[in-house]
């Protein structure tokens, strides 16, 4: 199965790159890692006008969507970019609260869709860390089929993305819902964000390897370029097929989202794991390729390099993920060409 942007989402993506590189990510990375989260802010202020935290939210609450295609589209270039903070979370919040309804509902998903508000998500199945607690406006914490507005950012843990700031949940808090629904909401909502952070992932193994080709066609041994090496073509070849491999895996779960398929779960699953095995491959293979420099906090790849792994884990093992996958079952068929801009 072939899966085709058109031209719309081609230019989605395009604006977005654009406007991603010339607001200089790395620096506002720097600054988001030393708790210095204004040009963040600045940052996701562009993107809510881009339409990107809208594409989750429905029409009924001033968003746009639900249109996983098109947020495919924006995450692989917020990964390609490194773009802070917790952008998954803020989409994954907008899901649960939609499930949810209700007053808080209506309160939030207006103010997550234009940029207004951000926040944050944490489920008791996905861990006791809330990303970046201390950057939002509002910490939403579901223990089991209760749904908590959290009181503040809590403690703060140590993550191997120091741009990835993990703060434990404070005891106390609102109480904004409970019941069945907010169980299965919080269920859907771990699905889009599972569904994002693949995305992410992807972008994030993308740009690992263009800055790592990019490096080797500089790099000199012997007189000779690096990159005519055949050990280094085919490190950089088996990294790009692991990439290439998760793209359609990935619109698949996308499609699979739109229609709100039985096998929906599957289908993110096995896009989560591919994509997160494959941007931590693409990590192994740049810092093996830049040798000592790649070691190196001072050089812009490692703001990259150090993402790749909490986006393999995060949101979905690739254990758990597997094992998803192989309770599931695959909707889709095995040859057709699938035009993602159609309804």
């Amino acid at each position: 199965m072939r899966f085709l942007l058109d031209d719309e989402q081609r230019e989605f993506a395009r604006s977005l790159d654009t406007m991603l590189t010339a607001s200089d990510t790395p620096a506002v990375v720097r600054a988001w890692a030393a708790g210095d989260h204004g040009p963040g802010r600045n940052l996701w202020a562009r993107l809510a006008q881009a339409g990107v935290f809208a594409l989750a939210v429905p029409e009924a609450y001033e968003g746009v969507g639900p249109l996983p295609v098109e947020l495919a589209v924006a995450f692989i270039e917020l990964g390609r970019h490194a773009v802070p903070g917790p952008v998954v979370e803020t989409v994954a919040a907008g899901v649960l609260l939609e499930g949810v309804g209700g007053a808080v509902a209506k309160e939030w998903l207006p103010r997550l869709a234009s940029g207004a508000a951000s926040a944050t998500l944490r489920t008791d199945e996905y861990g006791p860390y809330a990303l970046d607690a201390d950057a939002v406006d509002a910490v939403f914490t579901v223990t089991g089929d209760e749904l908590w507005l959290s009181p503040g950012p809590g403690a703060l843990s140590v993550s191997s993305d120091p741009a990835r700031r993990l703060w434990r949940r404070e005891p106390g808090g609102e109480l904004l819902a409970s019941g069945p629904r907010v169980a299965e909401s919080a269920a859907r909502a771990a699905r889009w964000a599972a569904f994002a952070t693949a995305a992410q992932a992807l972008g994030t193994g993308e740009a690992l390897l263009r800055a790592t080709v990019g490096y080797v066609k500089q790099r000199t041994q012997f007189g000779t370029a690096i990159g005519s090496f055949q050990a280094v073509k085919h490190r950089l070849a088996d990294t790009l097929i692991g990439l290439e491999f998760a793209r359609p895996l990935l619109y698949g779960a996308a499609l699979a989202l739109a229609e709100d398929a039985p096998g929906s779960g599957a289908e993110v699953a096995a896009a989560k794991v591919a994509a997160g095995e494959a941007a931590y491959a693409a990590a192994r293979t740049a810092l093996q390729l830049h040798g000592a420099v790649g070691y190196t906090q001072e050089l812009d790849l490692s703001l990259w390099l150090r993402k790749a792994r909490p986006l393999r884990n995060a949101w979905g093992t690739p254990g758990a993920c597997r094992a998803l996958v192989l309770a599931g079952t695959s909707p889709l068929g095995a040859s057709a060409t699938v035009h993602l801009g159609s309804r």
